[in-house]
């Protein structure tokens, strides 16, 4: 239920928060990364995926303080400002979908249901309105595989 509630609160902020859009400054030096996955690892289901971040604070979606922001998860699609939506997507608030997971709870981990397989995973850190910061404060993509 808890899940549900996130995703429809994501869905509905999503929606209306390209109104709100803007240039949200990220600090020189701020970094999000994966604490506890590297790019290779194999893994098994359910994948407990922890985020680390250096630099920044973490606020739920819709605080307004400088120097923070919220997690994201990009999975299994290009990188952040590459693909389709390029730059464009740099610049709005990140949709809430299967592929890009919001955390506007402040959370720092989740536990994933992946398929068998490799995948891709990438975090972004979104301001108040779940748009990327200027510059985006993101990590590599990692690829892993579930086994």
């Amino acid at each position: 239920m808890t899940r549900i509630a996130t995703l429809v609160t994501a869905a509905l902020l999503a929606v209306a928060a390209p109104a709100f859009a803007g240039d949200t400054p990220a600090p020189e030096g701020a970094e999000v990364y994966f604490v506890n996955l590297s790019d290779g690892d194999s893994v098994s289901a359910p994948v407990t995926v922890v985020f680390g971040l250096k630099g920044m604070g973490v606020a739920p979606a819709g605080t307004e303080k400088e120097n923070t922001g919220h997690h994201h998860v990009l999975v299994d699609r290009p990188p952040l400002g590459e693909g389709p939506e390029g730059a464009e997507e740099l610049n709005t608030s990140l949709p809430a979908d299967d592929n890009h997971i919001h955390f506007g709870g402040g959370q720092t981990q989740v536990s994933l249901d992946l398929e068998p397989g490799p995948h891709t995973l990438q975090l972004v850190l979104g301001d108040m309105n779940h748009v990327p910061h200027d510059p985006p404060v993101t990590s590599e993509v990692i690829t892993i595989t579930v086994e």
